[in-house]
């Protein structure tokens, strides 16, 4: 499992992309920090925060090979420092979250809205019976 967070800004907040790769699957979450985070403050938040984290359903990825060779990592690095933004897959990834989102919500105020409904109905049942029914 690799795990990594890129936080970047998304005019007016900051937000942080948590990607996690599993058995070359890729689950993304977003999260808004608001104001620019100091390293202390995303690290705490990781800390007390990352298993609370609700990470979008799993998208084909191709798990990416590192090499040993540290000058090349810390050129990756670099390299990885100066892209901004997320990955297509990421953003795939939170898509299909979003939409999943958009469906539960849906199912939940329809079900909502037939609760209301049923209740009124059965409200205007019983005033209709107890005017029936006289003094």
């Amino acid at each position: 499992m690799k795990s990594s967070l890129t936080v970047l800004f998304e005019d007016p907040f900051w937000v942080g992309i948590f990607e996690r790769i599993d058995d070359g699957k890729l689950s993304v979450c977003k999260v808004t920090f608001g104001a620019e985070p100091k390293d202390y403050d995303v690290w705490e938040f990781i800390l007390r925060h990352y298993d609370e984290l609700v990470f979008s359903p799993a998208v084909e990825a191709e798990a990416r090979q590192t090499a040993d060779n540290p000058k090349r990592r810390l050129r990756n690095a670099r390299k990885q420092m100066e892209r901004c933004g997320i990955g297509t897959k990421s953003q795939q990834a939170l898509q299909l979250q979003r939409e999943e989102m958009k469906t539960e919500r849906r199912q939940i105020s329809r079900e909502q809205r037939d609760a209301e409904a049923q209740r009124r109905f059965e409200m205007k049942q019983l005033k209709k019976k107890e005017k029936r029914r006289g003094h």
